[in-house]
């Protein structure tokens, strides 16, 4: 199933899934959110780690043809389990001495007997996606290599969020959407039923699709990383539900289908007759 045409990669499948995942928009004080879906932000700073750029030029042009931004990347999301939300009830701050305690909003450590800063970290819990990260060959191809040779270790939003393999699903691809539409395993909550030859599958894209469901704005597009200053833009996305053939169910250990899918993509193509 390699890809036979002569155009060159304009994207590559990743697979976000993982036992915890947070993909939050709202997490300055005590209350740490996650959106149902991986944001431009999680995605952009990940790539942005495993090339090893520190926070204050994540969002640099690279040293590639025509000077790519991470950026210019668009994204299609297939939502293959939507997970469960959960929520952890978290304490930082107690047990420190007093010189490494937390601060006030006025600078000052906290007094003593105050110390613990509770906040409720919200999180999905054995979620699923499947991402076309569309763009420029050069951008994609580097961003296969970083992301297979990390310098830092990718993560799912949060530090703690560790993902399952495999995270990069296929090499670069010429038509990473129909890929994403027809051929790449679906990790699914269960199996389909017995009469069932198409699934609906939740889909969010960057740019508008044909006959939306849903449209919405989010604050996830990334300005500035700077410890400090990080600024995050609005832009609109777009939901629709696409029938999947249901025999794209990996069962219920989807990695044999998932390295027998990638094995077959790195194939490769037979010489023309």
């Amino acid at each position: 199933m390699a890809d036979t045409t002569s155009a060159p990669p304009s994207g590559l499948l990743l697979r976000l899934a993982g036992v915890l995942s947070a993909y939050g928009t709202d997490t300055a004080f005590t209350r740490r959110d996650t959106q149902p879906h991986p944001t431009r932000s999680a995605l952009i700073g990940m790539f942005a780690a495993a090339a090893g750029r520190p926070r204050h030029q994540a969002l640099d042009p690279l040293d590639l043809p025509d000077r790519p931004r991470y950026t210019d990347l668009a994204f299609t999301i297939r939502v293959d389990q939507p997970g469960t939300p959960y929520t952890d009830f978290h304490t930082t701050g107690s047990g420190r001495p007093r010189h490494e305690q937390l601060r006030t909003s006025k600078g000052d450590r906290r007094p003593e007997g105050k110390t613990t800063h509770v906040t409720d970290r919200h999180y999905l819990t054995d979620a699923c996606f499947t991402v076309a990260v569309h763009g420029d060959a050069a951008l994609i191809a580097y961003l296969a290599d970083t992301l297979e040779h990390p310098q830092f270790a990718p993560y799912l939003g949060r530090r703690a969020c560790v993902p399952d393999e495999p995270l990069v699903l296929t090499p670069p691809l010429t038509d990473p959407l129909t890929h994403l539409l027809k051929h790449a395993p679906l990790t699914l909550p269960g199996p389909p039923g017995p009469d069932e030859e198409r699934i609906p599958v939740t889909f969010w894209w960057d740019t508008p699709p044909p006959n939306p469901t849903a449209h919405r704005e989010l604050a996830d597009n990334p300005a500035d990383f700077t410890p400090h200053h990080r600024r995050h833009t609005v832009r609109s996305l777009w939901s629709t539900t696409q029938y999947l053939p249901a025999a794209l169910y990996a069962g219920a250990n989807p990695l044999p289908a998932l390295a027998d899918y990638r094995h077959r993509l790195e194939q490769p193509c037979p010489p023309p007759p």
